[in-house]
């Protein structure tokens, strides 16, 4: 047993800490802001953490790694975990046998997103449970708090983070553990984790009973708490947004929700009842006001303006003072831009210059959308450029369809453009298509971390490759490899024609992202020189065995 400790963490490394200390048998999840850290710093830490090709295959692996008994931390995004769904879904209904534990980080304000979900709605929807800290100590103490039950309920147990828990700092305790990891066998239960709908009817209703349980046990749970004060002023609230109100009101009353799905009512209606004027301040979606108030009980919610954004202390006392007056624009912010001498400046200032109408998608090169090459025309969620360029051509005139560019990086590629470019093969257009894969050899914008067609883990050790060229070739023939910043005018030519053939064509744009390029052949210099000492290795063996 170590120690107990203190140290300044963010919210990210506690969660990572807390998967050493519970003994999690693998991390797995796809990068995304603002989640990306916590694989990162738990692989450091000594843990087995890998990067997936996308969320639900992490989900799936993290299913089988529970499903054996052992334990399992799922990482993404809020966005990632539509990608995961279909899997949280269904093993909900089947139910793990040792724990897995899904890390999903929201980003209220959008400071890296494209839409400000609120994943509260898919613990509901999916009937899954969820907690949510609102610092760091909590981030690690509920990581904790969700293997232990998991293992229990053999649930999936959604962590629900914010932008302001995974990358703010606070001082983490942690636990002195005995370090015991749970034994893995696997045990056959077709009718348990096969879910045919005979089977499956059964499940769902195993499942409801467990959530009325779980619901039952939390309204003691000290994951919920509350902080005594004036009677006059109550609130309720969770995550981030409860730091703001103890600034805010430091006077109030406040019950702060930790288990946020299932939610227990009769612990919060007799909070309520206790106070003479009880709010429910929360940040995102009205999801706690809403299931409050259907339960009959008398409570206020925030004006919607508040829905929009990220919760301050500021804002908290706009909304104790029921100030529902417009708000101050914020300061306008220097526009992100890509970086200087970055390979994809050349490709977007020839998609300008053709005219092109250019279907992209989530990565760095989305700044082509802005000043001053305004590129890119469409951009939804991972992968959906391939689809979306389709549709365009299929819909178009001839003449415009003729102008359609599908645009994707090699990391989104990976993610979700596979089934794009199946799609591409077997429903082409008339007027055929042209993809353009943006290959800088990272995931760049989340921080150069590695994926499947980069050859390296998330060590930056080699591994099998997806090469992306010989895939495009095998699936449609035509594929032209291309650095578009040495040869601008060979690009730009060979754009030109490919869309002038009107026929299914990939371009692969392959040039290394700047930031990464350094460390990207120092890997590949690592790892010829450990293939070189092996290959001497097995000379020597040969030698002796020859002797």
């Amino acid at each position: 047993m170590h120690q107990s400790d203190r140290r300044l963490l963010s919210g990210n490394e506690a969660i990572a800490l807390a998967a050493i200390d519970g003994n999690v048998t693998l991390g797995t999840g796809y990068p995304g802001t603002p989640s990306t850290e916590i694989l990162e710093r738990f692989s450091a830490a000594g843990g087995r953490g890998q990067w997936a090709p996308n969320e639900k295959v992490a989900m799936e692996v993290g299913v089988g790694v529970a499903t054996a008994g052992a334990t399992a931390l799922v990482t993404m995004k809020h966005v990632g975990l539509n990608v995961a769904a279909d899997v949280l879904f269904t093993v909900a209904y089947a139910g793990v046998d040792g724990a897995l534990v899904v890390a999903v980080a929201d980003d209220p304000g959008m400071s890296s997103s494209q839409n400000e979900q609120d994943s509260r709605h898919y613990a509901l929807a999916a009937a899954a449970p969820m907690i949510e800290p609102s610092d760091s100590q909590e981030a690690y103490e509920f990581t904790l708090a969700a293997i232990e039950m998991s293992r229990r309920w053999k649930l999936p147990i959604l962590l629900r983070l914010t932008t302001r828990v995974c990358h703010s700092k606070s001082i983490v305790v942690r636990r002195g553990l005995d370090g015991h990891a749970a034994s893995t066998t696997f045990t056959r239960d077709i009718a348990q984790r096969v879910m045919i709908p005979a089977h499956a009817r059964p499940a769902h209703r195993r499942l409801r009973r467990k959530l009325d349980e779980i619901r039952e046990e939390s309204k003691a749970s000290s994951l919920n708490r509350i902080i005594p004060g004036n009677a006059g002023l109550g609130i309720i609230t969770s995550g981030a947004t409860f730091l703001h109100v103890r600034e805010a009101a430091p006077e109030a009353t406040v019950l702060k929700l930790g288990m946020i799905h299932p939610l227990a009512i009769e612990p919060i209606r007799a909070f309520a009842a206790g106070v003479e004027r009880c709010l429910v301040i929360e940040e995102g979606d009205p999801y706690l006001a809403d299931r409050i108030l259907a339960a009959g009980v008398k409570i206020e919610s925030r004006p919607e303006m508040y829905r929009f954004g990220e919760l301050n202390v500021a804002r908290v006392r706009r909304i104790l003072s029921r100030d529902d007056t417009p708000e101050p624009a914020p300061p306008r912010g220097k526009p992100p831009q890509l970086c200087p001498g970055c390979s994809y400046r050349a490709v977007f200032q020839t998609l300008n210059r053709l005219d092109c109408i250019v279907a992209g998608d989530i990565g760095c090169y989305t700044l082509g959308a802005l000043p001053p090459f305004s590129a890119m025309d469409t951009q939804l969620c991972m992968g959906a450029s391939i689809g979306i360029g389709l549709g365009l051509r299929h819909a178009l005139p001839d003449e415009q369809a003729a102008r359609v560019v599908s645009v994707i990086g090699d990391s989104t590629f990976v993610h979700s453009g596979l089934t794009g470019l199946a799609e591409m093969v077997y429903n082409p257009p008339k007027t055929g298509h042209v993809l353009l894969i943006l290959d800088n050899g990272t995931t760049a914008m989340t921080g150069q971390q590695e994926h499947p067609a980069t050859g390296r883990t998330m060590g930056h050790e080699p591994t099998g490759r997806l090469d992306i060229e010989a895939i495009a070739r095998t699936m449609v023939g035509v594929v032209d490899v291309i650095d578009p910043t040495a040869d601008p005018v060979g690009f730009e030519q060979l754009l030109r024609r490919r869309l002038e053939q009107r026929r299914l064509a990939v371009i692969i744009a392959r040039r290394p992202c700047l930031l990464a390029a350094a460390d990207i052949r120092n890997y590949e210099k690592a790892a010829a020189g450990k293939t070189a000492e092996s290959a001497l290795a097995c000379e020597a063996l040969g030698a002796e065995i020859d002797a």
